[in-house]
């Protein structure tokens, strides 16, 4: 055993994937979210894919990943690990998935590092320093006893690049490993990435819409396309999000929503989640919430939308938002759902914990009809919504078989089609590529514009430079 990066290392050695002609489609979909993808990585080299929000990055991580599982998926070509089928190599992997939640299995931080170490048979002795070095490694603000439940999502990127480094992986797959982070967070997994990869000792295939930071730390770009793979020269770089974004300007309107000194703490924790809070969501204007993951931003989003209610303080709707409530409740969380959903729309930070039906069409169609709309007009804002943010040939698709940055574009279609009078968005801009990115910030703008309060969670730099009006720091 050997150590690199702080994190003690067995020798496993580079894995060497082929892609020969590679092509998959998903259950119930007539299209292929790959194909012809041709590709060679040599063991030890470090390969950032690209390719628009969509084009099958997660799809053919899955497939290295040997975790292609669900009945009626058609495979098509060639894919090998050092010559094996990807399942033969599982053993010989560290992935971190776009949903950090969905790698989550056990309760306790430590435990869950420990976890695919203690599967390959490791001696406990050798487990815990492990543990200890892959969680100091990737930044984890915590010891191993950390409640998993009680962590950010940020957070929870972190814990599950750990326990992929701690069990020393001939192939590293990251998808989007630092999407909910904030910055110095991403700088640090970005580090701690290099650093337990510096000698070599792993293959490392890394998806990122945020590539530019990585360029110094890969030795190739490769973008994955409709018709199969291009190969970037030395000198690409990313396209600029913000170049010719024109968008609507803002407004002065009433405060629509008030926080006064909110805050939350989860039953049995000795921390607050989110300690008093005041903030203020007005008319024709953006709040941008930011800060280090784990201070309670989105935490304070599912107070400010009604979703969960405060432990302390209080948040208290503006008259003209309250207008019609049953016996007219300031407070948000006491509305019924029909109250909420034409006042309130709301992003969550992991769009799949909000889809209920099974057809994306269905999906938009569904706000509008619980507020009233008849069934002809919800189906044209669906249709209208579904074109605007570029999902239409996927309208008679399950929510569950979009790529990450697609549910994410649905999960912000469902929260406009009611046209609330507040939007409350957790990284509404995640996964997206430069032009989806630029379509889902102008939706935002044109509703700041006609009056909608706009309040945001993000990470995202350049969506808090072009949207935002007002900020709050937590």
């Amino acid at each position: 055993m050997t150590t690199t990066g702080g994190v003690a290392r067995t020798t496993t050695g580079p894995v060497r994937v082929v892609a020969r002609g590679l092509g998959v489609r998903h259950p119930s979909r007539l299209a292929w979210a790959l194909t012809g993808v041709d590709l060679v990585v040599e063991p030890g080299e470090r390969v950032l894919l690209t390719g628009a929000s969509g084009a099958g990055k997660s799809t053919l991580l899955s497939a290295l990943a040997g975790i292609l599982d669900a009945e009626g998926t058609e495979v098509a070509g060639e894919l090998t690990i050092d010559g094996a089928p990807p399942r033969a190599a599982r053993g010989r992997l560290g992935l971190l998935a776009q949903d950090p939640d969905s790698q989550l299995v056990m309760t306790r931080a430590g435990d869950d590092v420990a976890f695919g170490l203690e599967n390959a048979g490791l001696p406990r002795e050798r487990i815990w320093p492990r543990v200890d070095a892959a969680l100091e490694a990737v930044g984890f603000p915590y010891g191993r006893d950390r409640p998993t439940q009680a962590l950010s999502g940020g957070e929870k990127q972190r814990l599950v690049l750990a326990g992929a480094l701690a069990r020393d992986p001939g192939l590293l797959l990251l998808d989007e490993p630092t999407a909910q982070l904030d910055p110095p967070g991403a700088a640090l997994v970005r580090g701690a990435v290099a650093r337990a990869t510096a000698h070599r000792r792993a293959t490392v295939i890394v998806v990122d819409h945020d590539a530019g930071p990585w360029l110094p730390l890969v030795d190739r770009v490769v973008e994955l396309t409709d018709g199969g793979l291009v190969e970037h020269g030395p000198g690409w770089r990313p396209a600029d999000r913000t170049a010719g974004l024109r968008l609507p300007g803002a407004g002065d309107g009433p405060v629509l929503l008030a926080a006064d000194a909110v805050g939350f703490t989860y039953r049995g924790a000795r921390v607050p989640a989110l300690p008093p809070t005041t903030a203020l969501v007005t008319g024709g204007r953006a709040l941008a919430v930011t800060g280090p993951n784990g201070t309670g931003k989105s935490t304070l989003a599912l107070l400010l939308a009604g979703l969960r209610a405060p432990t302390t303080g209080r948040i208290e709707a503006a008259p003209e938002l309250v207008a019609g409530v049953r016996r007219g409740y300031r407070a948000p969380h006491r509305w019924r759902a029909e109250e909420l959903v034409t006042r309130i729309g709301t992003v969550f930070q992991n769009p799949e914990q909000q889809f209920l039906t099974g057809r994306l069409r269905d999906e938009l169609a569904l706000g509008p009809l619980r507020s009233g709309e008849h069934a002809a007009a919800a189906r044209a804002t669906a249709d209208e919504l579904l074109e605007r943010l570029g999902l239409t040939a996927f309208a008679e698709a399950n929510p569950y078989t979009l790529s990450g940055g697609q549910q994410r574009r649905l999960s912000v279609a469902t929260a406009l089609a009611t046209s609330p009078r507040v939007l409350v968005l957790d990284e509404p801009t995640f996964g997206q590529d430069a032009a989806t990115w630029r379509e889902v910030v102008t939706l935002l703008a044109e509703q700041r514009a006609r009056g909608c309060a706009v309040a945001v969670v993000t990470h995202d730099r350049d969506l808090v430079d072009v949207l935002a009006d007002d900020r709050l720091r937590l």
